[in-house]
């Protein structure tokens, strides 16, 4: 019988000489872009910063977006990626609940460039990496994320993957990059709590272990094929069974997850985003402020509850994560953005005088969809006596629900224009879209 592993290994390998048509090599660059735009203003927050000044990396030929200098890949992927899952921006592809992005454009991006790969064999090693991680993801949903965070784990595959097909493996070496990562993949859910600042740090680590994952591998060493799908493989190790492998499966050949990603507009947890939208429609078509409003009330599926109720958020990592924050500051400040979680936010009275009129509840037959429905009923009752309600039936963003080309580089522009000057943001965008060679050093904006 073949195995997850050597089903994933095949759909990664048919990557290597496909024809990429104009639309899947666009999808490509778009995601590249995206990844930049989430990226670059992660380099100036811990944990990268202290990642980059802690000792970690010797001399290499990979760029380390946050120290600006040429270092070993291994640490190039780790502080690139923890970079850029700090702001949390970075893409997601609904249908796992996993931000494929953080370690695959990181850990594939540092071996391309330590490597001197080309840009085309650049691109294929992304969409490999996407499709071997984003099918994993679905395999392992929704019970994994009670207790591990998918990007941390999900994302060792799809690293080693993209990695391996970078170093030149045939299917059977990139099988077994994935079977070896197997046993490399972790990031419990209780580090995603407080003042930790391991939730950055889960990508770093599944970057670097995809990397160690496929530098085995194309050295000859061996995993087992069925480490994914065994009687004590991962996914019954991780999400309480051997794996809904024909979900992860359904479609293969036909479509690839990079083509179907959801682009964040919401600088926060996505299971908030459903409400934050819902709360911005009613918001624009009724007219009312932040002093208009008697109590919200939000129906979410499960993590909408589970994760992001959180009414007291102290720090910037739990506001991101808390729907009573993030709503409130969406009808103060006017967006939930990178200004929204600066301390002066934090402190912000407005805000913190309407959290409490916010509450919660997990709707039944809205988590019944999840997580290939992302929805949310919003209920608001104003001081005027009025009772307002949207369902919102998925996100802004979303692949049912996309944003435009215009709107995806004003988020770029946006993220990236206090952390380069100008003349460098726009090459740096050049190349992903029109250039020929890999996207490589940038000069980052003094004291940006």
């Amino acid at each position: 019988m073949t195995t997850a592993a050597e089903r994933l290994a095949d759909l990664a390998a048919g990557w290597l000489d496909a024809s990429l048509g104009d639309t899947l090599r666009d999808a490509v660059h778009c995601a590249t872009l995206d990844w930049f735009a989430t990226t670059l203003p992660g380099t100036l927050q811990p944990p990268a910063t202290l990642l980059a000044a802690g000792g970690l990396a010797r001399e290499g030929k990979a760029w380390c977006y946050t120290s600006e200098r040429w270092i070993d890949p291994r640490s190039a992927a780790f502080i690139n990626a923890a970079a850029s899952h700090t702001v949390e921006f970075d893409d997601i592809f609904r249908d796992g609940g996993y931000h494929p992005g953080s370690p695959t454009f990181a850990a594939a991006l540092a071996v391309a460039q330590d490597i001197g790969a080309s840009r085309d064999a650049f691109d294929r090693a992304a969409i490999g990496g996407y499709e071997v991680g984003c099918r994993i993801a679905m395999a392992l949903q929704p019970r994994h994320y009670e207790f591990w965070h998918i990007t941390g784990t999900v994302g060792t595959f799809g690293a080693a993957a993209a990695v391996a097909m970078l170093l030149g493996c045939d299917r059977d070496g990139i099988a077994h990059a994935i079977a070896i990562a197997a046993s490399f993949a972790g990031g419990v859910q209780q580090n995603l709590q407080g003042e930790s600042m391991v939730k950055a740090m889960h990508p770093g680590h599944a970057a670097d272990a995809g990397i160690l994952a496929a530098y085995a591998a194309a050295s000859g060493a061996t995993g087992a094929w069925d480490s994914l799908d065994g009687p004590k493989g991962y996914s019954a190790a991780t999400s309480a069974g051997t794996g809904n492998w024909d979900a992860a499966f359904a479609g293969a050949g036909e479509w690839t997850p990079i083509t179907r990603m959801t682009v964040k507009v919401h600088g926060c947890c996505g299971h908030i985003f459903p409400a934050l939208d819902a709360l911005e429609a009613l918001r624009s078509q009724h007219g009312f402020g932040p002093d208009d409003i008697k109590v919200i009330r939000i129906e979410g599926y499960g993590p909408t509850k589970d994760i992001c109720d959180r009414p007291d958020p102290q720090v910037a990592q739990e506001a991101r994560f808390s729907a009573q924050y993030c709503l409130s500051a969406l009808m103060v400040l006017g967006g939930v953005r990178l200004a929204a979680f600066a301390p002066e936010a934090l402190r912000n009275s407005d805000i913190r005088a309407l959290m409490p009129h916010i509450s919660v509840e997990r709707a039944e037959d809205l988590a019944a969809e999840y997580p290939r429905k992302r929805m949310a009923r919003l209920h608001l009752t104003l001081k005027d006596g009025r009772s307002l309600s949207r369902f919102q039936p998925s996100r802004r963003g979303d692949p049912d629900n996309p944003i435009s080309r215009a709107d995806l580089h004003a988020k770029y522009e946006e993220l990236v224009s206090p952390v380069l000057p100008q003349a460098e943001l726009e090459r740096l965008r050049t190349t992903i879209f029109d250039g020929a060679d890999l996207p490589d050093a940038v000069t980052k904006t003094p004291n940006g």
